[in-house]
């Protein structure tokens, strides 16, 4: 099978309208420490905060933000309780892809129906500055689907957080808003998950590798994007598939323990720059590919508007599709276990996920899990 892209349907009645990424909450061992990294490396500010000091006596949060982008950071206060027993089997790790929405409670009434699990009944929470509604459900693992209807609210976040102002809030590295979350999931799970997005979220399998596509001399695998109708939300999905030595997403699911967030691709509008200015504060890339990527990427992918020259000395990676190209490239995981990590993305037209770069990207990734033993 090659790649495949599968035909826009006539958009009928949409009964889960996203408006796009509300928040990406990760549970962590250390979130003052996570957050100092984030913002260092990443460019990232404080903007809310909520742990004992606002009335919370199990964690803390810290929300950052840049552009449109919102990481909040959770850790636990005590040895016992879900965020600790998270981070005790997964590690640092996604746990939940909040979605923006208009009606959390109809979001939550839609999916339920149509067979989600649910992670959190719908609630209303009010503040000086408004309410906000959210509700939420299982997806694949232990990952949820926040949905947050935030119209009626002026606050930094939302009810239970304080603003925070002053203090270390570095300049930004130029991330604008998360393109698209990447899911790995188990064996055989992919047809699942897929009608699972098809069926309780109303989304269409935009595209599909297989591991025809998808492989090196020594690993596989097998992807399908899914969309919502607007294409607001993407959340793409890994399976493993055979081959001669261990995949990266076999070695994912092994130290994640289980099925989870891969990583979170983040746009720029100067993907140089900003990797520049990332590798300046101490983010790590995956290696380069190899120079004949380089000497052969104007007969691959056509003409680009930058110079050759500097998108080979950062590593940055070129592809395109029949409405333009896009450049990318994948930091190495932002914690000891080989799990989640970053994708930096600067679409020049292309709504692709960089197809023509897969093989060389794991083989960067096949270059890592051997250093590590895992491959």
């Amino acid at each position: 099978m090659q790649t495949q892209f599968v035909e826009k349907e006539t958009l009928t009645q949409d009964f889960l309208p996203l408006n796009g990424t509300d928040h990406v909450e990760m549970y962590v061992g250390n979130a003052k420490q996570s957050a100092h990294f984030y913002k260092t490396a990443f460019g990232f500010n404080t903007v809310a905060y909520a742990g004992p000091e606002t009335g919370l006596r199990d964690r803390a949060s810290y929300v950052l933000q840049q552009g449109k982008i919102r990481l909040v950071l959770t850790t636990p206060l005590k040895s016992e309780g879900p965020v600790m027993e998270h981070i005790k089997k997964h590690g640092d790790g996604v746990k939940i892809l909040a979605l923006w929405v208009d009606d959390a409670y109809k979001s939550y009434d839609e999916t339920i129906k149509r067979g989600a699990r649910s992670y959190q009944t719908p609630q209303t929470l009010t503040d000086e500055f408004g309410e906000i509604r959210t509700a939420g459900i299982y997806t694949y693992g232990e990952t949820v689907h926040l949905f947050v209807e935030r119209k009626n609210y002026k606050g930094a976040f939302m009810p239970g957080y304080v603003a925070t102002e002053g203090g270390y809030q570095p300049a930004g590295t130029g991330l604008l808003y998360i393109d698209h979350c990447v899911g790995n999931v188990g064996w055989n799970r992919m047809n699942e998950a897929v009608k699972w997005y098809e069926d309780v979220m109303g989304f269409r399998n935009i595209l599909s590798f297989d591991d025809k596509q998808i492989n090196t001399e020594y690993s596989a695998l097998m992807s399908k994007v899914m969309s919502n109708k607007n294409g607001y939300v993407k959340f793409p999905i890994n399976e493993p598939a055979e081959g001669k030595k261990k995949s990266q997403i076999e070695e994912y699911l092994e130290f994640y323990e289980g099925e989870g967030v891969q990583h979170i691709a983040v746009a720029t509008h100067d993907i140089i720059s900003t990797v520049r200015e990332m590798k300046v504060r101490g983010v790590e890339f995956l290696s380069p590919p190899p120079r004949a990527y380089y000497e052969t990427l104007l007969e691959r992918v056509g003409s680009i508007d930058e110079d050759i020259a500097p998108l080979q000395e950062l590593g940055i990676l070129v592809d395109h599709d029949e409405e333009g190209y896009l450049l990318q490239i994948f930091t190495k995981p932002v914690q000891d276990r080989p799990t989640l990590f970053f994708e930096i993305i600067q679409r020049k037209g292309a709504q692709s996920f960089g197809a023509g770069n897969f093989k060389a990207l794991f083989e960067s990734l096949e270059r890592e899990q051997e250093l590590r033993g895992n491959l």
